[in-house]
This record gives structure tokens, C-alpha cells and sequence, in this order.
């Protein structure tokens, strides 16, 4: 999932920015609305958190301006603005949801992963595809041996974890080396050209047999059976 996260409180969008790269999220900062607009039309992102006291543009505009150009970025809202009124204006301006500060981020994280789920095939914690288990909230692995049916947890890295589940939450559809890329690093993070093709070698030795399948000069899709 890659996050653009529009905040101009600088310390509250660093630890951000941490707490949401812990949890597996490629998190874009700006600090102003109008940037945030700019990259929006170049860029493609998954979600938009979304402060509305921005220097120079109210949140609810940039808002406006989405919803006005059709566009159906999931976006959370974030603001110290906790009126009902309030509340009630970003719901119909388009937002799909709705926190105020100071918040836990637990629940952001919750509110967070609804949405992802959304946005892929899953509608659980857990995304189980043939004999393999991925729990995207312990961000664990687990394969079950089609000989005893037991279940075994598999290692992986972050990056490696991050390819996967990308791969399993779009199953049935084919991802681009640059559309897995897209949800590994964020702006400004050096890519090695192999990268994606590296993770992708590492997990095929430990997942069932072609699980990955690669679609030669399109990508790598996971098919479901049946």
C-alpha cells in the first residue's frame, strides 16, 4: 500500500511516517495541499491521509477538487477538528473516513487495514491462497505441508513479506514489476534494477511450486485454483 500522507506538523508526520514503515506501508510526505494535488495527477497512490488545517489550502478542498475529478482515492481524514459538523462535512465531501487528534495509532492502523482490504481480494486478517497463509496482521507466513496438513511459518524479510502480500491481496491479477516496486519503496529510495526479480527468486524457494507464476514481459500473478 503506498500512503500519501499530507501533514504539516512535521513531528506528527515523522512518527507517522515510522509507526505506518513498521507496520509494511510506503508512506509519501508533503506538507502542503496543493503539492499533494500536483502528485496526485502524476502519481499513483493506494490512500490519502489527509489533514484539513494545511498553510495553504484547506484539506476539504483538496478533497473537493478529487471527488469533483472523479477520483475514488480512498482517503482518511486527520484534524484537530472533532465538531460533529465538521465530522459531518468531510463524510460528504468524500471522505471514507474520519479521525481526530490526538488519536492512537492502533486504531489508525485498524481504520487502515479495513480499507486495504477493501482495495484487494481479502476480507480478513488472514488471506489463505491453496497451501499458503498470510496473517497481514502478525505479518507472518505460513505454509501447510500437504503430506502431514501441518502448518509451518516461513521467515521472510520486510521487503520479501511486502512482494508477497501485494502479490496474494491482487491474486488473479497480474502486477508489473513496476506496479510491486511502486508498493516497496517510497519517493526518493534508491531501486536496484533487480530488485523486485531477487524478493520474487527468494520466495519461490520457500512457497509450493509455482505459486508465483511469472507472465514473461508483464509481470507475476498468484491464480487461485479452481
Amino acid at each position: 500500500m503506498r500512503i500519501l500522507l499530507v501533514e504539516d506538523d512535521i513531528p506528527l508526520a515523522t512518527a507517522l511516517q515510522k509507526s505506518l514503515q513498521t507496520e509494511g506501508f510506503v508512506v509519501n510526505h508533503l506538507q502542503q495541499g496543493k503539492l499533494a494535488l500536483s502528485a496526485l495527477a502524476c502519481d499513483d497512490q493506494d490512500m490519502m491521509i489527509l489533514d484539513l488545517g494545511l498553510p495553504d489550502i484547506d484539506g476539504l478542498e483538496i478533497l473537493k477538487q478529487l471527488r469533483e475529478k472523479k477520483s475514488a482515492l480512498p482517503v482518511i481524514i486527520l484534524t484537530a477538528r472533532d465538531s460533529i459538523e465538521s465530522k459531518v462535512k468531510g463524510l460528504d465531501y468524500g471522505a471514507d473516513d474520519y479521525l481526530t487528534k490526538p488519536f492512537e495509532i492502533k486504531e489508525l492502523m485498524a481504520r487502515l487495514r479495513v480499507i486495504e482490504r477493501r482495495l484487494g481480494t481479502a476480507n480478513t486478517a488472514f488471506i489463505c491462497i491453496d497451501e499458503v497463509k498470510l496473517d497481514t496482521h502478525a505479518h507472518k507466513v505460513f505454509v501447510c505441508d500437504q503430506v502431514t496438513g501441518k502448518e509451518h511459518e516461513i521467515t521472510f524479510s520486510k521487503k520479501e513479506y511486502m512482494v508477497l502480500k501485494a502479490l496474494m491481496e491482487n491474486a488473479g491479477r497480474i502486477l508489473s514489476r513496476e506496479k510491486i516496486e511502486s508498493k516497496l519503496y517510497h519517493w526518493g529510495e534508491e531501486v536496484l534494477s533487480n530488485a523486485v526479480e531477487v524478493h520474487i527468486h527468494k520466495l519461490r524457494k520457500y512457497l509450493p511450486e509455482k505459486f508465483i507464476k511469472n507472465v514473461r514481459g508483464v509481470g507475476y500473478i498468484i491464480n487461485t485454483k479452481g
